[in-house]
């Protein structure tokens, strides 16, 4: 994947597969083996794709930490992570606010959230602009494990919704 120089990379992911009930509630559902394997697959698609990280903003949910963790496992390297309530089933409203503080220097921000709050923002920040192919695979649906990768030029502060063009999406099952 070739980005202008300028470019900025955003990464939304859907958690990885979790388990269907957890008795502490939904905050503290694992991943299931397969989201396990699946999230390391991802980890090693973005190593594939030469994908590194600047920085994580990853909700709270046990769910998610566990996602990171198998990323890098996969072979991503590791980034600094700031895990933030705000993003625990956050709709596409609150986690644009939550990237609109991302780390300034940052060129490569990884989200790692819920659906239906990612896949919202994914088509809303791309807007049908970008790869043909990766706007078909997102809009056959948004499975967990699932990566939109966008690009977009200029701060995150200032980043609106259409400003950004998905350059590519995947689902990498490991």
């Amino acid at each position: 994947m070739t980005t202008a120089a300028m470019d900025r990379i955003l990464i939304l992911m859907r958690h990885a597969a979790a388990a269907s009930h957890d008795p502490e509630g939904d905050h503290e559902r694992d991943l299931s083996h397969q989201g396990k394997r699946d999230a390391e697959a991802v980890g090693a698609w973005l190593r594939q794709h030469s994908i590194g990280i600047d920085e994580v903003l990853c909700s709270t949910a046990e769910r998610t930490r566990q996602t990171a963790a198998g990323v890098w496992a996969g072979g991503c390297p590791e980034a600094d992570v700031r895990f933030d309530t705000r993003l625990y089933n956050a709709g596409p409203t609150s986690l644009l606010d939550v990237i609109r503080e991302a780390d300034h220097d940052a060129n490569v921000v990884l989200v790692i959230g819920h659906a239906p709050g990612i896949p919202a923002l994914a088509s809303l920040l791309a807007d049908g602009d970008g790869s043909r192919k990766a706007h078909e695979a997102l809009g056959a649906g948004f499975p967990t494990g699932g990566v939109a990768v966008l690009t977009y030029a200029g701060a995150w502060s200032d980043l609106t919704p259409g400003a950004a063009r998905l350059s590519d999406f995947a689902a990498p099952r490991g």
